[in-house]
Order: C-alpha cells, then structure tokens, then sequence
C-alpha cells in the first residue's frame, strides 16, 4: 500500500521525450529537485522516460513523495516508472486528467509535445469556466514557449479570452524564478 501523501501536489506536465536541447532535462531535473525540497509532491504522468524520467528521479531523490498517474494503453509506450511512492493506473487518458487535476492545487507546465499541450489547454480551458482555480506556471526553458506566450496575448488582444491571460497563468524562465514564486502562492 503507497505511503499517505500529505504535502501540498503539484501537477507537472511535460514530454516524454528528452527533447534536443540539454537544458529541458535539466530544468525538469531542477524543478523535481527543488519541489522536494520545498515540501511539495508531485503528481505526474507516471513515465520514466523523457522528462518525465528526470523530474519523478529528482523528486525521489531530494526524498519528496510522487504519484503517477498513467493509462492502460501508455504503460509499455511510456514505460511506467517503478520506484513512485504510488502509480494510479487509468482506464482512458481523460481520466488521467482528471484525476491529475483533482489531486493537484497547482500545475507547472514545462517542456513537451502534444500530450502536455493538451493538458495545459484542458487546465486553462477549466480555469476560464470556473470549474477550478488553480494557479498554472509554465516554465519557458530556453524560450521552448515563446511563441505560444505571443500567440496566448494574441487571444487576449483579439478579444477572445475572458479575463487577462495573467490571471490564469504565469510565465518563468527559470526554475529558481518560477519555485519561488509557487512557495510564496501555496
């Protein structure tokens, strides 16, 4: 039976895949590291590969307790880590989602694909209908999301969002910036 996780969770959501440049394995290492030391868990998607390998390897590391949250169909793809303090197995990446998204009193967002898209999209979509209001951090790693921060204050300036972009997320460019400012908000 998985220990009691009793520190604040916060969602990271992120590839799993290496990516090309070195400094998004080790921002994820950075951010999993200094979680743990901040007093927080973290809930994921359960890889072990990627950055998500680094982050869940760090947060274990630094002694900090980790949930991983993976579906059926990803567990030989993503292949699943082994040393969580407790791996949730879903049925459907929906409720992967929603399972991350209740857990989790705030999401950090780093470096990935389409799946981490997807899960920043659905948690931003969610914060805009007052399903939650949970604070969401996306860590811009070597400048990996500035085009979509240009394109989120061209939704805004379009007249398409309600409320200001900055109400519902937050940008950093480091690890150190974006702990900080989490520590001080939960």
């Amino acid at each position: 039976m998985p220990e009691s996780i009793t520190n604040p969770a916060i969602a990271v959501f992120c590839g799993s895949k290496n990516g090309l440049d070195p400094i998004y394995m080790e921002h994820a290492a950075s951010i999993g590291s200094m979680l743990a030391s901040a007093g927080f868990s973290i809930i994921y998607g359960g890889g072990n590969k990627g950055l998500m390998g680094a982050v869940a390897n760090a947060m274990l590391d630094g002694g900090g307790s980790i949930t991983g949250v993976i579906p059926k169909v990803l567990i030989e793809w993503e292949h699943q880590h082994e040393g969580l303090t407790e791996l949730v197995i879903t049925e459907d990446m929906h409720q992967r989602k929603k399972i991350m998204y209740e857990r989790c009193e705030a999401a950090i967002i780093l470096a990935g694909g389409f799946g981490t898209l997807d899960e920043m999209f659905e948690m931003l979509t969610w914060n805009q209908l007052n399903i939650h209001d949970k604070k969401i951090y996306i860590l811009n790693s070597a400048g990996f999301y500035t085009h979509l921060i240009s394109h989120m204050q061209h939704l805004q300036d379009a007249g398409f969002l309600y409320g200001e972009i900055s109400q519902r997320i937050r940008f950093f460019d480091t690890p150190d910036e974006l702990i900080s400012e989490l520590d001080q908000k939960l």
